[in-house]
């Protein structure tokens, strides 16, 4: 073997390791995305998980150029923290913390974007039912028996 193409071979290893650990030391486990609801102070409010992978009962989405997997509800949800004047980004922590990636994702999509003409505050109430079988009215008395007044739906829906 001739010592060009010898040193060729070295750089190209040596390139390969070196592409290798930095990528490495880069990476802190599986990153988390999520929609994040925040005060006027910046505080956490309540946050809905959103996924990279196709699953039953989720629809794909666009927030920012980047598509995500999400829950009708997940959207829903986003649109009456939007309506309460609070702040709602899609956020990620690879453990370091949380980063806000984009900003306003309703600008992005709506529940009408996933063909659901129900009003955001009903879906929220309906709490992972099937939505294009749900009855308006049942989904009214429901979150009236609850006793809950309040304008904000569930302020986490975490399951995987």
């Amino acid at each position: 073997m001739g010592k060009t193409m010898l040193r060729s071979i070295l750089v190209a290893a040596t390139l390969a390791v070196t592409a290798g650990v930095a990528h490495a030391g880069n990476t802190f486990g599986p990153i988390d995305y999520y929609m994040i609801s925040r005060g006027d102070d910046g505080l956490f409010l309540g946050s809905h998980k959103i996924f990279l992978r196709a699953a039953d009962g989720l629809k794909q989405v666009k927030y920012c150029g980047r598509s995500y997997w999400v829950r009708p509800v997940t959207v829903a949800w986003t649109q009456v923290e939007m309506d309460n004047s609070h702040e709602v980004r899609v956020e990620f922590n690879r453990g370091k913390g949380w980063r806000p990636i984009c900003e306003r994702p309703t600008d992005y999509v709506t529940l009408e974007d996933l063909g659901v003409s129900m009003d955001p505050y009903i879906v929220v109430r309906t709490e992972g039912d099937d939505l294009t079988r749900v009855n308006k009215w049942q989904a009214v008395s429901k979150s009236l028996k609850r006793g809950d007044n309040t304008k904000r739906g569930l302020t986490t829906y975490h399951s995987n």
